[in-house]
């Protein structure tokens, strides 16, 4: 598992394709993940707002899962440095406070203005969108990410999803460019199946 922590903000768990890309990277060994109970609660709010219709037991069961397989993924004790941050909005110091806690590299989160640098680098810490990380991730391995999505492309399953598809859903869900360096390297003679291999997949 790679020392590099990235702590992810609630607004990158609700999407389920990004999500997955997220923490098959993780699971690589390509960063260690990192959350806290009230993200996931704020996770789990927008999840059964944006689809009522679905039982919210799968959405706990989703995040059950994803504890299971990280362990030392949620993040205690942030609470009471929370008082001793400024932040832009409030409620965000949470976030903050968590990734403080979990000693984090970076917060992934698509709501950067509200984690300036200012308030961050003094701290140790940036604040980056999905797609600049997920790009990030690929630069450092195109190989292996390139068969990330195959895998996660190949593991949807009902009904099937092409890697194109998957890509496509990436994309809308704020990853486009990401989507697209992926695309581009499944084209690319560069990475040929022995890459794959090596890549250790």
């Amino acid at each position: 598992m790679s020392s590099f922590t990235a702590f992810l903000d609630a607004c990158v768990l609700v999407p389920i394709a990004p999500c997955d890309t997220l923490l098959r990277m993780a699971d690589c060994g390509a960063f260690r993940p990192l959350w806290s109970e009230r993200v996931e609660e704020e996770a789990l709010r927008a999840l059964c707002e944006i689809h009522p219709d679905i039982d919210p037991s799968r959405f706990h069961s989703r995040f059950r899962s994803m504890n299971e397989a990280f362990e030392d993924a949620r993040v205690t004790g942030w609470e009471t440095l929370v008082e001793g941050l400024e932040l832009p909005d409030p409620n965000d110091r949470h976030v903050l406070a968590a990734a403080i806690r979990g000693r984090a590299d970076v917060i992934v989160t698509e709501n950067v203005r509200d984690f300036p640098a200012s308030a961050l680098s003094p701290l140790g810490l940036e604040a980056v969108r999905l797609d600049e990380f997920l790009l990030t991730q690929f630069d450092l391995g195109v190989p292996a990410t390139v068969q990330i999505v195959h895998d996660q492309a190949r593991a949807m399953g009902r009904p099937p999803v092409t890697a194109e598809q998957l890509l496509g859903r990436l994309a809308r869900s704020g990853a486009p460019r990401f989507a697209h360096a992926v695309e581009a390297a499944l084209s690319s003679p560069q990475v040929s199946d022995q890459d794959l291999e090596d890549s250790g997949r």
